[in-house]
């Protein structure tokens, strides 16, 4: 299964984008929270500057009606009020017995003094210390000042209020603004970096590209180098790989052409020679002859499975083009009936053409009907069909034999390991490369093989691969060979198309 990865131009996008925002919402906030501090401090020492006004206030002045000093603290605060306004979104009220007397003249945000919790919580109040409350206008700061004259034993308090949340509008009009500003900022950062990144990129994406043209077709493809940079650095020093990888390829292929040679010629001079030999089957010389051809026979086999696998990690091992499946699969069965006599059935074929090596392919289904055949007996049922399921294909050879072990299933398809014997008296067993030729060829296809517990006993053999570019609704037929290679086709049922 293909994994969608991040591209490296969006992670580098990604990442100056968290760093710009962190860049502007660490300042933003950081200004908002100090701007809070300091208006408190200012309100603060607001209120502590009015207290302190209403004490000079208390010592200097005179009752304006009588020209005395002010005998009752009622009066004194009534007059406190009436020369002194207080800053903006400020106001000030009195409680007298735990009731609200009067109030500073001028507009204000919510009417404190008319609510009855808050007039007697100011009432409760012991200290002059600076409190918060809250009220419909937001966070309010507050202080009380009581006020005791002499011979006065009414319980008299000055309340001074500021109503800091109001007080906070511009602070807060001004971090909008510069978190406005800020994603403003990150839009036209994000566009310019996309840019950016996507040209320094381009010669990276260009040595992807070319990577990916080389693993389907040759090693001749070469990058432009433009420049002394790095990225002409990075492409220089791939076309250097590409050079010893051509050479070490070229050499490699010649080194299997010469050994392909100098293995097969001996087999055939020794087949030439035998050819000669008495042709008698009953002579000793007969006997000896029809062993030795047996064994050339196998020689031949594993020389080419051996060369074979060798080219299996050569770029042109495949040769892909559209195959379509039902004649894959009925060709198939038609050659493996060959191998011995079983009961041949092509149980399920996907009317679909597909993207793949047919030769290669056939050559996979072929070695899973020989190691079918060589576990078990005349007369047992060898099975091959083909399916298109969730956008893959998915073909299988299944036999009534013993079946294989759960842990061998595994290790099966390693180079000359032979899991079980092969009963005597059927095909002869090879030295372990068929099923290991069938694993190189699936994963040359981008797909796997593997072995599973067939469902009425025995083994099933497993080949899945992509279903690359299918061309034609996918259908399911049943094919029971005869012994001259014909069938009989029944129509099943209908498949929805390749998704």
């Amino acid at each position: 299964m293909l994994r969608r990865s991040t591209s490296a131009r969006s992670r580098i996008v990604g990442w100056m984008l968290m760093l710009l925002s962190a860049a502007l919402a660490v300042p933003t906030f950081g200004i908002t929270i100090v701007w809070q501090a300091e208006l408190d401090r200012q309100v603060d020492a607001q209120l502590l500057s009015e207290a302190d006004k209403l004490r000079a206030f208390a010592r200097t002045s005179r009752d304006p009606y009588s020209g005395d000093r002010f005998t009752t603290g009622a009066s004194l605060l009534t007059a406190f009020m009436a020369v002194h306004r207080p800053e903006h979104n400020a106001a000030f009220f009195s409680v007298v017995n735990g009731r609200a007397d009067r109030r500073s003249p001028g507009p204000v945000p919510v009417r404190l003094d008319r609510d009855p919790e808050v007039v007697a919580l100011m009432a409760r109040t012991a200290d002059t210390r600076i409190r918060s409350l809250d009220s419909r206008a937001g966070t309010v700061r507050y202080g009380v000042v009581p006020v005791q004259m002499a011979g006065d034993h009414v319980d008299t308090r000055l309340v001074l209020v500021s109503f800091r949340d109001r007080e906070l509008r511009q602070e807060r009009h001004m971090a909008r603004l510069l978190l406005a500003s800020g994603s403003f900022a990150l839009v036209v950062a994000g566009l310019a970096s996309w840019l950016v990144a996507g040209r320094v990129l381009a010669p990276i994406r260009l040595v992807r590209q070319t990577a990916e043209r080389i693993s389907e077709t040759d090693l001749t493809q070469r990058l432009p180098v433009r420049g002394n940079d790095d990225v002409a650095e990075l492409a220089e020093t791939f076309n250097h790989m590409l050079d010893r990888l051509s050479g070490a390829f070229t050499a490699q292929r010649q080194f299997l052409d010469e050994v392909a040679h100098e293995l097969r010629t001996p087999i055939t001079v020794l087949r030439g020679h035998l050819e000669l030999m008495d042709e008698d089957p009953d002579s000793r010389h007969g006997q000896t002859r029809a062993l030795l051809f047996d064994e050339l026979d196998r020689m031949r086999r594993i020389v080419d499975d051996l060369l074979l696998l060798a080219r299996a990690e050569r770029p042109d091992f495949l040769t892909l083009g559209q195959t379509s499946l039902t004649d894959l699969v009925v060709d198939t069965a038609a050659k493996a009936q060959a191998l011995g006599r079983r009961h041949w059935t092509v149980a399920e074929v996907a009317d679909v053409s597909v993207h793949l090596d047919e030769q290669r392919v056939t050559q996979a289904l072929m070695q899973l009907a020989v190691n079918a055949v060589s576990h078990t007996g005349e007369g047992d049922a060898i099975e091959i069909g083909s399916r298109l399921w969730r956008g893959r294909v998915v073909l299988w050879v299944a036999d009534t034999g013993p079946g294989v072990a759960p842990e061998d299933r595994e290790r099966i398809f390693q180079c000359f390991y032979q899991g079980g014997t092969a009963v005597p008296g059927r095909a002869a067993p090879g030295i372990g490369l068929g099923l290991a030729l069938v694993r190189e060829i699936a994963q040359a296809h981008d797909g796997v093989a593997h072995v599973e517990e067939a469902p009425g006993g025995g083994a099933r053999f497993v080949i899945d691969l992509p279903a690359l570019h299918p061309t034609t609704e996918g259908t399911f037929c049943e094919q029971d060979l005869d012994s001259g290679g014909r069938g009989k086709n029944r129509r099943l049922r209908r498949k929805r198309p390749a998704s």
